[in-house]
């Protein structure tokens, strides 16, 4: 009776730490970021009764691991993450769960159900619906940066073919990077394309900078910097890694796209010449802002009930941005003209002390909220310059100066911005954990405590 006793005893922590995995797996693969991974599967193994302090927990890009053990026992699993995605509504779903377990008694059954449940839920927005989303979205940065309305139209129809060719060659299994690198110059060939349209608009070339924008990776770049300044530093370089090759991906898409058209056409527009000065009202940034906000959250399956708060944080980011780097003009009187580094850093930081008291409100993670937000920011366009720059590296010494010189200031624009973007999201968040939500802890606590008077965890000495 004893050993049966004990071996039930093991089967079932082995379950629950089957579960434990289960659930890490879900938020990495989901692209939540390192610290809220650790955060979730801490709750889910209070609920499941394993002590904190027998409990390690290893997290990897590609593998969890978790071990249970003291002095006498030990006891090991491991789970592949493979299926790598953006996915908040998982996010939130799972932070909801680990506490709804905990305050409503659940039994691992119940945990398992749940979770199982979250796993397979069809994702909100069909593919045809979300590639729509995307495409407005790059219009929204096309407007950010100083083109019409037409161009804005142009842009979107243009990254709407290549997210499509995206989808239908990562369905057919073809590797990612090559995927992105053929969608972006699908993309950029569309570009080139309307520039044979009649004369509609004004900024016919402003396309070609924000048709592939829907490639660059916002989410995996904010959360390799929150990695980084939380010292998971071998998860945020992995992801940096990924970041970076999926750059390059689209660089070089967009440089063979232009190179076809220029060897085949004589189509040699000057990319790094490209005005990017805006020059709309700010009416005109908040539509635009808001039409991005939601194009992007819809890649990355934000619940439906919260797409008009990614719009409405999208317009105060960037409309606060705005405010403070812009120079004052004739459509923008009312600006401090600080630059764009101090304007990502206002924007994100005020979206994330907003974002403290609306997760209240909306019952959702603070990271889908400001995430979602401050997407609209992030300086794709820099980015791709920086990168364009080094790969048409010019024979001529002077030109190759004077090209270096560009690729170096974008690139390093692009990388304060993200940097003071995620600073902006971080900092907030970082007092809010250690003293806004320590009364939050505290009933968790008190809910745990409950939980072991009336449960039955298992303990090492059962073992």
């Amino acid at each position: 009776m004893e050993a049966n006793t004990h071996s039930n005893s093991v089967q079932d922590l082995r379950r629950k730490l089957d579960l434990l995995l289960r659930t890490g797996q879900l938020l990495v693969e989901s692209s939540a970021n390192t610290d809220r991974i650790k955060r979730n599967m801490k709750r889910t193994a209070a609920f499941f009764g394993l002590p904190e302090e027998n409990l390690h927990i290893y997290i990897d890009y590609k593998m969890l691991m978790v071990n249970f053990s003291d002095a006498e026992h030990s006891f090991s699993k491991f789970q592949r993450c493979e299926k790598h995605g953006i996915n908040f509504t998982a996010i939130s779903a799972i932070s909801k769960l680990t506490f709804r377990a905990v305050r409503e008694d659940y039994s691992i059954d119940q945990f398992e159900e749940e979770l199982n449940t979250i796993k397979e839920r069809p994702r909100n927005y069909s593919p045809h619906v979300t590639a729509i989303g995307a495409a407005f979205a790059c219009g929204g940065f096309c407007i950010q940066f100083g083109c019409d309305w037409i161009a804005f139209l142009l842009a979107s129809l243009c990254a709407y073919l290549g997210f499509r060719a995206r989808h239908y060659l990562l369905k057919a299994g073809v590797n990612l990077y090559m995927s992105i690198a053929i969608a972006a110059f699908v993309s950029t060939l569309a570009a080139w394309l309307t520039t044979f349209l009649p004369a509609w608009t004004s900024t016919p070339l402003h396309p070609l900078l924000a048709c592939a924008l829907f490639i660059v990776p916002g989410v995996p770049l904010i959360n390799f910097v929150d990695d980084m300044m939380e010292g998971n530093h071998q998860v945020g370089l992995i992801r940096a890694t990924n970041t970076a090759m999926m750059m390059v991906g689209m660089a070089f898409g967009i440089a063979f796209a232009l190179m076809f058209c220029g060897l085949t056409f004589g189509f040699k527009p000057d990319i790094m010449g490209i005005p990017m000065v805006p020059h709309h009202n700010y009416w005109e940034y908040a539509l635009a802002a808001a039409i991005s906000g939601m194009g992007f959250s819809m890649i990355f399956n934000i619940p439906k009930r919260l797409l008009w708060v990614a719009a409405l944080g999208a317009v105060i980011a960037v409309c606060t941005r705005n405010f403070v780097s812009l120079q004052p003009d004739e459509y923008c009187s009312f600006s401090l003209g600080l630059g764009g580094v101090i304007g990502s850093l206002a924007g994100a930081t005020l979206v994330s002390l907003i974002a403290l008291k609306a997760v209240h409100w909306l019952h959702t993670p603070n990271h889908v909220i400001t995430i979602s937000s401050v997407i609209p920011m992030v300086p794709g366009v820099l980015m791709y310059r920086a990168l364009y720059s080094f790969i048409q590296v010019p024979v001529d010494h002077e030109t190759l100066n004077q090209t270096m010189t560009a690729a170096v200031v974008n690139g390093v624009s692009a990388s304060m911005m993200i940097f003071c973007i995620t600073l902006g999201v971080a900092i907030p968040n970082v007092f809010a954990r250690r003293f806004i939500n320590r009364n939050k802890r505290m009933k968790f606590n008190k809910l745990i405590e409950e939980r072991k008077d009336r449960g039955d965890f298992i303990y090492l000495e059962d073992l």
